[in-house]
């Protein structure tokens, strides 16, 4: 270990650890403890021990384990620890019911979010994931819809609101949902049902996504996190988020579902205006199906219109608001594959004044989440912790949160390049999270010009050239944006389904 390792204050279980396996993420591991200054973190969070092993030593361990790319905890702790700290005492920290792991999340975040630049576009973005679980004697577990399988799956879902800008992305919160369906009840009641762990469960099984989204969104503004935009996908296309920007002041870009939601469309016909109220199927038939336009320095076609959507719920009084609709026709990036007439999506935005690349654009910083969802499975442990206790779930969401920070916050200021070298130097294996597309235009000039001076030796394989990179960047954008074929098509199946339940 070197000197500058030495200085700082590490726990002596945790330098021995990090000597005795003869890795080398000590250096940036130790660096990010001290600059985030977890012991403070911890201690604001209630993260505390009266005897025993330091809970600074605890979290460090339950944070590196997976670095360390061991299968489980209890292996780690016999190959690493030997005996200086059982698994006991980690699974006994991740089962304790009274810790705020949300709170220690949350000030993690804050300090990530810190290490963006000011300027620039920042967005809100929700979604959910499902991760298949078995077993039955773990609570929580139901039966929910995977819309990236397509099929209904036993499992936790874990709904989740992150921060995108274009330096990166950073998990703010993250809530367990418990449906209806096949739920698995609690094999032993809570120690104290006053708990923290007591209450997000109630909040698991009782609140709705919407709500949960309202409350998440407005801890992180009351955190000071702030945000101009909120994004989500079209399971989340509802009036209930509409008016949580309302309430909040944020402008939403939000992926809509084909189903019966009705928008006043206003024209002005022989000297008069004329009202009526239509689901987007009905305009997308009378208003855009004939009326694609090319949107510039894009290989797709859109359709912008204009109407009013009212927000009231039952007998509420109306409540109109002005809406942007962007129709876009959707791209499989296979020139075998004809576009059909349900391969066509639609996004939905109260600034009106945004053009269809603006709304895109925007849209496109939701990717980053899934991203985040994917690394979180792969390589952070969401949800990997061998426990039946309630408490470890909400424990185990919260540290993959917090692992991904850790990465984020040393791309940021240790001048790794991306994610991708951050974590190669704590395990040799990651992912860029660095989300570049606004860049491409700038890049292509640059490919361009640099493809004129070989004209000489290519000849016209110049052109080849191009239209290969310009192929390939459109079959990222189509995945960024979801606008495949194969989804919309499983898209259009589902609201038939819904439709057909609700007959």
């Amino acid at each position: 270990m070197n000197r500058a390792t030495k200085i700082i204050e590490l726990p002596a279980l945790t330098v021995d650890l990090l000597k005795a396996n003869g890795v080398l993420i000590d250096n940036v591991f130790a660096s990010l403890w001290r600059e985030i200054g977890m012991k403070t973190v911890l201690s604001r969070a209630g993260f505390n021990k009266r005897s025993g092993t330091p809970m600074g030593d605890v979290i460090f361990c339950l944070m590196l384990w997976l670095w360390l790319k061991k299968e489980s905890i209890g292996m780690f702790a016999r190959e690493c620890l030997q005996d200086a700290m059982g698994k006991d005492v980690l699974y006994d920290t991740m089962n304790r019911e009274d810790l705020n792991w949300r709170r220690f999340h949350e000030q993690v975040a804050h300090k990530t979010i810190q290490t963006f630049k000011a300027s620039g576009k920042k967005a809100y973005v929700v979604d959910d994931t499902v991760e298949q679980r078995f077993g039955k004697k773990m609570p929580g577990i139901s039966s929910h819809f995977d819309h990236t399988s397509g099929r209904h799956m036993m499992g936790q879902q874990v709904l989740t609101l992150g921060l995108s800008c274009d330096e990166g992305f950073a998990p703010l919160d993250s809530e367990l949902f418990i449906s209806q369906t096949k739920a698995i009840e609690l094999h032993e009641p809570f120690e104290d049902g006053r708990s923290v762990a007591a209450k997000r469960y109630r909040t698991a099984q009782k609140c709705t996504k919407p709500e949960m989204v309202n409350a998440m969104v407005k801890r992180a503004l009351n955190a000071g996190i702030m945000a101009d935009y909120l994004l989500a996908d079209a399971w989340f296309g509802t009036k209930a988020m509409i008016r949580l920007t309302q309430e909040t002041a944020l402008v939403p870009v939000l992926r809509m579902k084909k189903n019966k939601m009705k928008y006043r469309l206003s024209e002005f016909v022989r000297e008069e205006t004329v009202s009526r109220e239509l689901d987007v199927q009905a305009l997308y038939k009378h208003y855009v199906r004939k009326a694609w336009q090319p949107i510039r320095g894009q290989k797709y076609q859109a359709k912008v219109v204009d109407v009013e959507l009212n927000l009231a719920e039952n007998k509420d009084p109306d409540e109109w608001v002005k809406v942007r609709l962007l129709f876009v026709r959707g791209n499989s990036g296979d020139t075998q594959v004809t576009v059909g007439k349900h391969d066509w999506a639609v996004f939905l935005t109260t600034d009106t004044t945004l053009s269809p690349a603006g709304i895109l654009e925007l849209y496109s910083l939701r990717w980053a989440i899934e991203v985040y969802f994917k690394e979180g499975k792969q390589h952070l442990g969401f949800l990997k912790e061998q426990s039946n206790h309630y408490a470890a779930y909400i424990a185990s969401i919260h540290l993959t949160a917090i692992r991904f920070c850790l990465l984020v916050i040393a791309k940021q200021t240790q001048g790794f390049g991306n994610i991708a070298q951050a974590r190669q130097t704590l395990c040799s294996n990651s992912m860029d999270i660095c989300f570049a597309g606004k860049l491409w235009l700038v890049f292509r000039a640059l490919i361009c010009g640099a493809l004129d001076g070989l004209k000489a030796i290519l000849g016209d394989a110049v052109a080849m050239v191009m239209d290969a990179i310009d192929a390939h960047i459109e079959c990222w954008f189509v995945q960024v944006l979801q606008l495949d074929v194969k989804t919309l098509r499983l898209e259009a199946l589902e609201i038939n389904d819904e439709q057909r339940l609700c007959r």
